[in-house]
């Protein structure tokens, strides 16, 4: 068996690779700031949006948060069985009173894990990531 390309392969070169190990690293973070919530990272997302644009079909928030249909999905009933958000006005999905509350409640825990991270990647390296976030979404 041949295996050329393995001789001449640097996985520490993979950009997925770097782009995963930073969300690994900056996720740790923000879960430590939101254990006592019971909430994921991916969940406070959702809610964030929901908290600013109100009765969002799952495609959109889909579209938005860049979540694949299982992460949405799993998600939503989550936050549903919590009651933070309500499928009354099906398709359209809404956020609660209860879920306004978590919101509001979880910010200054965002804040402090936002501090956290700025703290460790300086203005240059938050920077850099806007820059990188940019031209990724252009290709979209």
């Amino acid at each position: 068996m041949k295996l050329d390309n393995i001789a001449l392969f640097d996985p520490r070169t993979c950009i997925s690779g770097k782009v995963m190990r930073l969300n690994r690293i900056t996720g740790n973070i923000f879960r430590k700031h939101f254990k006592e919530f019971k909430v994921t990272n991916s969940q406070v997302s959702l809610l964030f949006i929901l908290s600013k644009r109100d009765g969002l079909t799952q495609k959109a928030l889909s579209d938005i948060s860049k979540l694949e249909k299982s992460s949405i999905n799993r998600n939503l009933n989550r936050l549903m069985s919590n009651q933070y958000i309500s499928k009354a006005d099906f398709p359209l999905i809404k956020i609660t009173d209860k879920g306004l509350n978590m919101v509001n409640q979880i910010i200054p825990e965002w804040e402090k894990a936002m501090t956290e991270i700025r703290s460790l990647l300086g203005e240059e390296g938050e920077a850099a990531l806007n820059l990188i976030l940019s031209k990724l979404n252009a290709t979209l």
